[in-house]
Order: structure tokens, then sequence, then C-alpha cells
């Protein structure tokens, strides 16, 4: 595992696997949901329901999809120079915002829009890769706020 993490391939190997199960997960909530409607899964608290989103973030600014793929690209393009510095404390939040963000891009270019399907009631639906990113940024923000001790939370 560490001669992964010197060569700088850990994150990438992440990222992939957060692309791949956001695909997936993608994959079966369309085959499942496509009739079904709204599925209960855990009491009234967490539900399946599929959406088409056409906009970003809670589905702000729709139909932007050529706007969306371009930012997408750029942002991939930023994480994977930003990975090649070879930060091994930055490698988790990265790999995490990089996996997310392919997830949707790949949504964006076969569909034209992103599929949604966890329903929180009081939270616009949302998926994997939303959650990989929001978790990544997550890390990224508190690594910021912390500074040199930052290393310590991965």
């Amino acid at each position: 595992m560490r001669s992964f993490l010197r060569k700088g391939l850990a994150p990438f190997l992440i990222a992939g696997a957060v692309a791949v199960i956001d695909q997936v997960t993608k994959a079966i909530a369309v085959t499942k949901l496509t009739s079904a409607g709204s599925i209960p899964a855990i009491g009234t608290i967490v539900s399946f329901t599929l959406v088409k989103n056409t906009g970003a973030a809670f589905g702000l600014f729709r139909y932007q999809t050529t706007a969306f793929v371009v930012i997408s690209v750029i942002a991939i393009a930023f994480t994977i120079f930003y990975l090649a510095r070879k930060r091994p404390a930055l490698y988790l939040p990265f790999a995490l915002i990089l996996g997310g963000a392919a997830g949707n891009l790949i949504d964006r270019i076969r569909f034209g829009y992103v599929i949604d399907f966890i329903d929180l009631h009081f939270w616009p639906v949302f998926n994997a890769a939303d959650s990989c990113i929001t978790i990544g940024a997550i890390f990224l923000f508190v690594m910021i706020i912390r500074g040199k001790d930052a290393s310590r939370i991965i």
C-alpha cells in the first residue's frame, strides 16, 4: 500500500472505485425505481426516489448541461493536477471529490442529466457521487481550518 501512496496511485484508485460504485448504484436505481415511484428504505427517514436532475446542486440552473460538463472537466483536471503534486494528506478528500465529479460527469454526458435517488424528505434528492463530493469538501475544509495538524484526520 505504501508503494501506491509513494507513486500517487491511491487517490486514483479510490476515485475510480467511487465512480464505479456511483454508476452501479444509479443503474440499480434506474432499474428498480423507474416504475415503482418512491420506495421506503428506513421507515419514514429515507426513501429511494428516482429523479433526473438537469441542474446543479439542489436542481439549480436547470438545463445547463454543456456548462456543467465544461465545469466538471475543469474541476477534474484541477484535481488531477493537484493530486500529481503528491500531497498524501490531501489524497482522500481530493479522491472523493474526483470520483464523485467523474460519476456525475458520466451521467451528464450519457443522459444530459444526473440520476439522483436517495431521498431524505427534508433535503433535495441526491446520489452516491454527491455524498462523496460533500464528504471530500468537508474533509478539505477541516484540513484547511486545522492547518498543519490536518493530516491527523485521515
